[in-house]
């Protein structure tokens, strides 16, 4: 399959989304550590998440065999559009075998296609989603053509895509103008194709109205085809039609000329306007199309895949080898006992309670709280510091260098690798990956809390 399009990467994202909404988490160890490995920002990591796990699971091949059944069903509406249109075409005229009453022609050409164009636009301005039937038509020929039973989760999620942003009502819009555009063009082109063939006696009958009702009608319509340079029959030419001693083939021809005219600036413009108009409105809502984060299933994703570390911008690898940490404070030079921690949680209490002769120098959280208790360490080493750590973070570069530089500020270091919250659970590959970094730190570590170390200096 080709390369995917962003508007394809975002509807197998949301595919996904839904799929786990209503199925459960899905088995995505795998798919978020490559998502992690690939970096980026949290939409693109999303994304790469969700097109491992639409591979893996068949949809992007179900989304390769829906596309190909909608240009099947494009095609197949498509014929039957043409198809309509001569047949309207012919309805209008006949086979030629009597007169052809102009305006009952003129109103089985664009009677039809006129009223619904209106009520299209009606529904466009107070509803936003008239002529959602045949979208439903398409969609439901698409999955039809398809032959797939997993191209069934795709229309839903499309439609929901879609309809967050509104653009729903321009790809509808798109699709019903543009078939509308096929049907009034095949019966203009079947018709001249059957007045060119035969001869067609054109006449204006009415039981309650007169020739003066049919000139001002006839004036009317003539206003803008007129204005383009499109000959029209006079007042004159209307009112001696049903006489039989008129130049027949002057007012045949323009008659004839009259008709075609009509139809193409009142059935053929308008629906192209109004469908290239749609298509300008979907290609760019299109190209805004973003990921909504806010949205359940995605703001989930936020730790596993962009750790607060990441967040908070320390991206950097881990080195290969790790140097060991050795105190510069002098045992007699270092008083007291400390607790930091870094990068907390908000939604985690801190601190605990700590011992009277214990004090705890808050989070840090920033570069400014970062360089403020360093430059009170070098001043005023404690004799005993403990670090307390979130495991769910990585042990970036960044971390383990802010360790070791507080533990060269005490006489005496322990990290305390906090426990997992309530209902939480830590990933027990990025806890080895702490243990062996402390290890080469040759820093002492625990996952328990130590308060008696830090009152007494033991253990």
């Amino acid at each position: 399959m080709t390369e995917l399009t962003p508007l394809q990467n975002l509807w197998l994202t949301e595919t996904v989304r839904l799929r786990e909404e209503h199925a459960g988490p899905l088995e995505d160890l795998e798919a978020n550590r490559l998502a992690r490995t690939a970096g980026g920002d949290l939409p693109s990591r999303i994304q790469r998440r969700a097109l491992w796990l639409a591979e893996r699971d068949g949809l992007t091949a179900a989304l390769k065999h829906w596309l190909q059944g909608a240009r099947l069903a494009l095609v197949l509406m498509a014929l039957l559009a043409c198809v309509t249109g001569a047949g309207m075409a012919f309805s209008a005229l006949g086979d030629g075998t009597r007169a052809v009453n102009i305006f009952w022609a003129l109103g089985t050409l664009l009677g039809v296609n006129l009223i619904l164009l209106l009520s299209w636009a009606l529904g466009l301005l107070f509803a936003g989603e008239h002529g959602a039937a045949l979208g439903r038509l398409w969609l439901w020929l698409s999955e039809k053509f398809a032959r797939d039973a997993k191209a069934a989760q795709l229309p839903p999620a499309l439609l929901v895509l879609l309809q967050r942003h509104k653009l729903n009502r321009w790809a509808i819009g798109t699709l019903v103008n543009g078939l509308w555009l096929l049907i009034m063009f095949s019966a203009l082109s079947m018709l001249i194709l059957m007045m060119a063939t035969r001869q067609y006696d054109f006449i204006w009958e009415s039981t309650l109205l007169g020739a003066d009702f049919f000139a001002a009608l006839t004036d009317a319509l003539t206003v803008i085809p007129h204005a383009l340079g499109w000959s029209a029959p006079s007042v004159d030419m209307i009112r001696v039609t049903l006489d039989t001693d008129y130049n027949r083939v002057l007012v045949r021809q323009m008659w004839a000329i009259w008709l075609v005219g009509a139809v193409l600036i009142y059935g053929v413009l308008p629906r192209l306007l109004l469908m290239l108009f749609c298509r300008w409105r979907w290609k760019r809502g299109r190209d805004r199309l973003r990921l909504e984060l806010n949205l359940p299933g995605y703001a989930q994703l936020r730790e596993r895949l962009m750790p607060t570390s990441e967040r908070l911008g320390v991206n950097d690898p881990e080195p290969a080898q790790l140097h060991r940490v050795e105190s510069a404070v002098g045992e007699f030079a270092s008083e007291g006992a400390l607790l930091v921690a870094i990068e907390l949680d908000e939604q985690r209490p801190w601190p605990p309670a700590l011992p009277k002769n214990v004090s705890n120098a808050g989070i840090l959280d920033s570069r400014e709280s970062r360089h403020k208790l360093l430059e009170q360490l070098s001043r005023f080493p404690p004799a005993r510091l403990a670090i307390a750590c979130d495991p769910r973070r990585s042990p970036d570069r960044g971390s383990l260098a802010l360790i070791a530089e507080l533990a060269r500020s005490a006489g005496e270091t322990r990290v305390w690798l906090l426990q997992a919250p309530p209902g939480g659970a830590l990933d027990a590959e990025r806890l080895g990956d702490w243990h062996i970094a402390l290890q080469q730190l040759d820093l002492q570590f625990a996952d328990c809390a130590p308060l008696n170390w830090l009152e007494t200096g033991h253990d």
